[in-house]
């Protein structure tokens, strides 16, 4: 049983959406290469993903502090 050779309208759809898919990481990718190459160096020794925590208990975040204060 032979079938149709040309591809269907809705294959030539998802291909172009692949391709816009595509090209919006490839974007996204200069962009945040970009946004990284302007942040400025950490000083040597220090970790960035831990230089602003302090020891003993964190101050509670915007959602757990109580509006209302407490009634006497």
């Amino acid at each position: 049983m032979a079938r149709n050779a040309r591809p269907t309208a809705a294959k030539r759809e998802r291909e172009k959406a692949l391709n816009e898919r595509r090209k919006e990481k490839d974007s996204r990718r200069v962009a945040a290469k970009e946004r990284k190459a302007g942040a400025p160096l950490p000083p040597d020794g220090v970790d960035p993903d831990i230089a602003d925590i302090k020891l003993g208990p964190q101050p509670l975040a915007d959602w757990q502090l109580d509006d209302d204060p407490p009634s006497s």
